[in-house]
């Protein structure tokens, strides 16, 4: 079970998720360092913009969206979100400013994972066999799109952000393993809002389904 108070090493019993208040501090010696919780994670992760924090921030913003009932992200999951009906989730994320001023970034999102037979199982501590059709049900493409700048880039402004949603099966037949937004525009796959995500990805749940109950016949 979960925590959202921090305990003395002595009182956590193995296994047990601690998750430590923000204000909550490091200790050496027994006394506190002065150094909290929150400074590690302003310093870890305190820009938005970067690379791989925007990463983390798409996929904090889609499993609210879901309802993905999760208290924290895990690392290494076989799968990303896990939407409140169960629908199992891949994200990928890119945007084209960054966090420092210059050459605009092209896009492009890589889904070569989508034939994975392998996948981390959390409980048992490894990887397990996976069917490579069912893994997924849904990718979840997001894109932060504008400004273009890194001047006027605020990351805290959510209408910036786009999403794709695509069925698992439709990707493993496309015949690629990357593709820019317009890839997916040019197939239908037109992006929402964040509001619009639960729908977007019940559709496209109900899309793979239907795909591989034909491919079955």
């Amino acid at each position: 079970m979960a925590s959202s108070k921090s305990k003395d090493a002595d009182m956590i019993s193995p296994g047990e998720l601690v998750v430590p208040e923000p204000q909550d501090q490091f200790r050496s010696g027994g006394e506190n360092t002065g150094l909290s919780a929150v400074d590690f994670w302003t310093w870890n992760m305190g820009d938005l913009r970067m690379n791989t924090t925007r990463g983390f921030l798409a996929e904090f913003l889609v499993a609210r969206a879901v309802g993905d009932p999760a208290p924290l992200r895990v690392e290494w999951g076989a799968f990303d979100i896990c939407a409140a009906d169960g629908t199992r989730i891949e994200m990928k994320a890119s945007g084209y400013a960054q966090s420092w001023p210059g050459k605009k970034a092209s896009v492009s999102f890589k889904f070569d994972t989508v034939h994975k037979t392998k996948g981390w199982d959390e409980h048992l501590g490894k990887d397990i066999e996976v069917d490579p059709r069912d893994r997924v049900h849904v990718w979840v493409f997001a894109l932060q799109g504008t400004p273009r700048d890194a001047e006027t880039y605020d990351p805290m402004d959510l209408d910036s952000w786009s999403f794709r949603v695509v069925p698992h099966a439709w990707l493993r037949t496309c015949g690629q393993e990357s593709g820019a937004p317009s890839f997916f525009d040019k197939h239908g796959f037109q992006p929402v809002e964040l509001a619009e995500l639960p729908e977007a990805v019940r559709a496209a749940r109900r899309l793979h389904e239907e795909i591989l109950e034909n491919s079955a016949k």
